[in-house]
Formats: C-alpha cells, sequence, structure tokens
C-alpha cells in the first residue's frame, strides 16, 4: 500500500511544483530524499539503561531500530572519551519515511502545547530542514505515564534537486509543514 503522502507528492506537488519554479523535468523537481532522527544522549555515560531505553523509544517512534552512535573523539570537559556512547540515531528512507512524516506532520506536531508552528530559518546551505524536538512524549506510540525521563530529538529532512532555499521551503509547505507566520 502507498503512503498517504507519497501518494500526494506524486498527484498534487509535483505538478505544482513544476509550475511555481518553471521545471520542465518532473525527474527534476525537489523531493525529500530521507529523514534522518538523532537522540543525544549525553547522561548515557553514567548509565547505558538511559540510551537502551532511548533507542527502544526511537525505534518505537520510527518503527525502524536506531542506530548508537559513539563519540568520534575525546573530549575532557564534557567527560567523554573516544568509543564511548553518546546517542542513536535513525534514517528513514522510502515508504517508512513518508509514513513517519505523515505521523509527524498530522498527529505530533499539533500535540505540542501552545503551538505555533516551526521555524521558517533552520534551512542550511543545501536546503536541508532541521526541526528540534524538545520531548518524545508528543508520538501517540509513547505512553506519556510509562516515561522515565523526557528526551529531545533532532529531525533533519534531507532534500535533494532544490535549486534554492525557497524551493525546499515551498516543498515542505505542501507536504504540510506548519511554518511559523511572519508576525510571530
Amino acid at each position: 500500500m502507498t503512503p498517504r503522502l507519497l501518494e500526494k507528492y506524486r498527484k498534487e506537488i509535483i505538478p505544482a511544483m513544476m509550475k511555481e519554479c518553471g521545471i520542465k523535468n518532473k525527474m527534476a523537481v525537489p523531493s525529500v530524499d530521507k529523514i534522518v532522527v538523532n537522540m543525544g544522549v549525553g547522561e548515557a555515560l553514567q548509565d547505558i539503561k538511559i540510551l537502551e531505553k532511548a533507542i527502544d523509544e526511537l525505534a518505537l517512534i520510527t518503527g525502524q531500530k536506531p542506530v548508537m552512535r559513539r563519540a568520534k573523539k575525546a573530549i575532557a570537559n564534557f567527560k567523554i572519551r573516544q568509543g564511548s556512547p553518546v546517542g542513536c540515531k535513525v534514517t528513514l528512507r522510502k515508504g517508512v519515511m513518508y509514513e513517519f512524516m505523515d505521523r509527524l506532520l498530522n498527529v505530533a506536531l499539533p500535540r505540542i502545547r501552545d503551538f505555533r508552528g516551526v521555524s521558517i530559518d533552520a534551512f542550511d546551505k543545501a536546503g536541508n530542514y532541521t526541526l528540534g524536538l524538545s520531548e518524545q512524549g508528543i508520538f501517540p506510540e509513547i505512553e506519556y505515564d510509562k516515561l522515565t525521563r523526557v528526551q529531545g530529538m533532532d529531525i533533519t529532512f534531507v532534500i535533494k534537486n532544490a535549486q534554492t532555499i525557497d524551493q525546499a521551503r515551498a516543498l515542505l509547505k505542501m507536504f504540510g509543514m506548519p511554518f511559523k507566520t511572519e508576525k510571530d
């Protein structure tokens, strides 16, 4: 079964982007290549069970098993040794990516208290968008009563074929990303 947002992309977004940006070939239209979800767990240095719990929660949220990330360099000020476990990440592609994006945009973000939209300025030079969430409890897969600690995460939308940041922003807006208005 094809994910809902993938069908929307193929039937509505590609023709709209071709018309709006003046693109002649539909293969040159910007698209979301992958979504990377990253959780930094600094407390894992003292207790590895905290990292294991974060990995389990991230697997529930994304539907895919996360990879444990280790420190590349030793940092004395933070008492981090090279090779110490410091977080976990998941890279989502194709159908799983569209399912996750659908749940994020239509279920999780509206559950944030006093939510007024996401920042419009969080694009890098390549047109990729990074969204930071302060807690994992906004996802319906996580039972809020069973949370031991609140854990934030970074979600990066990697966008390919975007010639400008405005094209990447227009693509995410067509998917339903709730950007803040200029007044906020």
